[in-house]
């Protein structure tokens, strides 16, 4: 039985139990929740996994990093080493996203070692195999779509993010309505155009059924990908993306009907004011799945620093119901991202989902800023390095510093305000 099915017949199984424990909620609330479809746990029911994640309404908003090869950058040892930066700095998952050498090998390495679930995108191993095999990326079949599902489940991974809303009704709304850059999600231009090249609909679209057999089969949590996200601020809201999301909707029904879990991609480049609309037209549109973002990006001139650029609109999502974040690198739109890249990227995004879990009222949320504050009240530095999100750049800044009086820091020196008031107060 999947996950799903279990709490559709009302049984609390042992990973429920680990996930309500870590998330401080009750066993039978949390069944509740997936059973509705309002969260889902991320493990492939053989991926033997230290830390599977729940993803959804009342847990802890999650975070994503990102990893894989691309066809200029192509060595395992690097995205290995990204993913054990992942895991040092908190990220909740990982997907491997990789299009260069050696796909199948380092997917294999990465579910081997990963204490978190892995998620992938199908799309890039099946187009690099056609290329290798067909010299055509588009020369693929729909045999092939589900062979590859059916082998990275055999694998192990926990999570895909299959594009089967870019079907040929919500591809022809996009030509029909103008944007300023069309697609600019890899997978779901490389389906347009395959689905251009054969005259054919969306496999993913198309054999949808197939795809939740293999998904109910290992319980393989299905992310609808938002093929039709907005590139651009101007471009969001659109008539494309909302008709794909409509139907990543009815397509997370057939899944919950059929006892798969599924959650929903989201934007992409989004505008501040139009955030919460999203949000809201999510969980509308999707009966409530659990909502993953990818920042949203709140302008598109913050090349370099994108990972602000997304931890803005990423606490801002989440704050607004946005249950999962995709991590944003510095390096976004500009380069394959580097291991510091990759650091920095889940520290800004882990900064969004922790504000946003304050809005939440999340208690483990709360309970971690009340005992930063009492730190910093007793100056008790060791504490407050240990709490901080990044405690090895905390515990930097306070080697760097050299204050007379050891008890505060150089910025107010004898001045500091926390100590002098306690001098005032003391009775």
């Amino acid at each position: 039985m999947t996950q799903l099915e279990s709490a559709k017949s009302n049984k609390i199984t042992p990973l429920m139990r680990k996930i309500a424990r870590d998330e401080k909620i009750s066993p039978q609330n949390l069944l509740r929740y997936i059973r509705e479809g309002r969260v889902v746990i991320l493990k492939n029911r053989i991926h033997h996994l230290a830390k599977p994640c729940g993803v959804g309404f009342s847990l802890r908003t999650k975070v994503n990093a990102n990893l894989g090869t691309s066809t200029d950058k192509s060595s395992l040892k690097e995205e290995l080493k990204k993913l054990d930066i992942s895991i040092e700095y908190g990220a909740d998952s990982v997907m491997d996203l990789s299009v260069g050498l050696n796909l199948k090998g380092l997917r294999k390495e990465i579910i081997k070692r990963s204490a978190i679930p892995v998620g992938t995108v199908p799309v890039y191993e099946i187009a690099v195999g056609a290329q290798n095999k067909n010299k055509n990326f588009l020369k693929f079949t729909p045999a092939d779509m589900l062979r590859v599902l059916e082998e990275q489940a055999e694998e192990g991974v926990d999570f895909f993010t299959i594009h089967s809303g870019v079907n040929r009704k919500n591809l022809d709304t996009l030509k029909k309505h103008k944007r300023i850059l069309d697609i600019v999600s890899r997978g779901g231009a490389i389906i347009a155009n395959w689905m251009s090249f054969h005259q054919a609909e969306n496999p993913f679209y198309e054999y949808f059924d197939e795809i939740l057999e293999i998904a109910y089969k290992y319980d393989v949590v299905l992310s609808l990908g938002d093929g039709m996200r907005p590139g651009s601020i101007l471009d969001a809201t659109d008539k494309a993306q909302l008709g794909e999301l409509k139907t990543l909707g009815e397509l997370a029904l057939r899944a919950k009907k059929r006892n798969v879990q599924v959650m929903i991609e989201g934007p992409g480049h989004v505008p501040l004011n139009q955030i919460e609309e999203n949000i809201a037209l999510e969980k509308k549109y999707c009966h409530q799945a659990p909502f993953y973002v990818l920042g949203p990006l709140v302008t598109d001139v913050a090349s370099g620093y994108d990972h602000i650029n997304a931890s803005i609109g990423g606490a801002i999502a989440a704050s607004f119901g946005a249950d999962f974040l995709c991590y944003v690198t510095p390096a976004e739109h500009l380069r394959h991202p580097s291991a510091e890249d990759v650091r920095e990227g889940v520290i800004a995004s882990r900064i969004s989902a922790h504000a946003a879990d304050l809005v939440k009222n999340n208690k483990l949320a709360i309970k971690w800023d009340r005992d930063m504050s009492l730190a910093r009240k007793k100056r008790d530095w060791k504490k407050q390095i240990k709490l901080s999100i990044d405690p090895l750049k905390a515990q930097e800044y306070r080697n760097q510093s050299q204050p007379e009086n050891q008890e505060v820091c150089t910025m107010c020196g004898a001045y500091c305000s926390i100590k002098l008031m306690d001098e005032c107060l003391r009775v």
